[in-house]
């Protein structure tokens, strides 16, 4: 099985092609220091050929919701080491995801109680997580000013700086999912008449800027993107995303990055597309939007030359050992969606391996 064999180039060296993906799962405390529990969580994990992690704000007025971890602060790239350090420990590699909410946000769920602010004035219908506990309807976001923006881009730089300084191999900015970039590359989201909107080129201008901000300070080979063309989660609309994200791959292609995580879509085949104009490491997500994916799945991908790994989200959570599973072709576990969020071990980091669970159930 290819998805089972080893992945190297200039900048990965990989013992399968499995990918963990990003998922929130808001177990920081309240700081966004990540908590003792995040770190058994991805060391229960390290068998994957990448871990990605949940993704994590660059700067406190990018939290998206409560519980979601920082890269801001000493604490914070103290308490990541502590993650890195237990994951590399296993044998594992790890890197950050860097997650922007830009609109998404609400002053009672974030450290700073900053009010949210994206490309344009428009409503993400979200309702956040707060600080509190509770849930918030969602408020109507401020729009950036080109001195925001500038700021923004340098958040990108110095979260970056601090993931290296934690210890993580590299970076992923989160472009997809209705999060910053992508929120300057909808259609309905970015509104802007000024050189950060209106035409494709205009609309790139920032995403482009937030990733050479990022190479500067980490270097291109531990820099990363990920993409979710037409994704339409949280109300994002792209009439066409063909031309626009035809025209970016392109433009990153030339910044040599350690890789593209492209997220397919049932509307725009954006692995079939993108992927000839791609030259480098290619992760595909299939599962966005769809069921789980399945090991066939992915096997189906790699095979039909459309990736070079495939990212697993929801196969990962209530199975630590899920390289062992697919290797041994053991039955997977089932995932408590009630304890998809909390704040401790309780359907996180609690779920058993196939070996643990078998010596249990003797």
């Amino acid at each position: 099985m290819q998805l089972l064999s080893e992945y190297r180039n200039h900048v990965l060296a990989l013992p399968n092609r499995i990918v963990m993906s990003p998922m929130t799962r808001l177990r920081s405390h309240p700081d966004g220091s990540p908590t003792a529990d995040v770190v058994d969580y991805y060391a229960q994990r390290a068998t994957a050929g990448l871990i990605v992690t949940e993704g994590i704000w660059p700067h406190s007025t990018g939290q998206s919701e409560a519980w979601v971890p920082g890269l801001q602060t000493g604490r914070h790239v103290d308490a990541w080491r502590r993650v890195t350090d237990a994951v590399h420990a296993a044998g594992g590699r790890i890197v950050a995801q860097l997650m922007h909410g830009g609109r998404k946000g609400h002053p009672l769920a974030r450290v700073d109680g900053s009010w949210p602010t994206g490309p344009s004035s428009v409503l993400d219908d979200d309702q956040p997580h707060l600080l509190d506990g509770t849930k918030a309807d969602p408020i109507t976001p401020g729009a950036y000013s080109r001195a925001e923006i500038a700021a923004v881009i340098e958040h990108f730089a110095a979260a970056a700086a601090n993931a290296i300084a934690a210890g993580f191999d590299g970076v992923e900015i989160h472009g997809a999912n209705s999060y910053l970039p992508h929120q300057f590359l909808a259609d309905n989201t970015n509104l802007r008449t000024d050189e950060f909107g209106g035409s494709i080129e205009n609309r790139m201008r920032a995403p482009l800027a937030i990733v050479d901000a990022v190479v500067a300070a980490i270097g291109s080979h531990r820099t990363a993107i990920r993409l979710s063309p037409g994704n339409p989660q949280f109300n994002m609309y792209e009439a066409d995303p063909a031309p626009l994200y035809r025209t970016l791959v392109a433009e990153l292609d030339r910044r040599d990055l350690a890789y593209l995580h492209l997220t397919d879509n049932d509307d725009y085949p954006a692995l079939a597309d993108l992927r000839p104009r791609w030259h480098g490491t290619l992760i595909a997500n299939i599962g966005e939007n769809r069921k789980p994916t399945s090991a066939i799945e992915a096997e189906a991908v790699l095979q039909q030359g459309l990736a070079d790994l495939v990212s697993f989200g929801r196969a990962f959570i209530a199975n630590p050992d899920l390289v062992a599973r697919i290797t041994h072709d053991l039955p997977l576990a089932s995932i408590r969606e009630d304890l998809l969020y909390g704040r401790d071990a309780a359907g996180y980091s609690d779920y058993p391996s196939w070996e643990l669970r078998e010596t249990r159930c003797a």
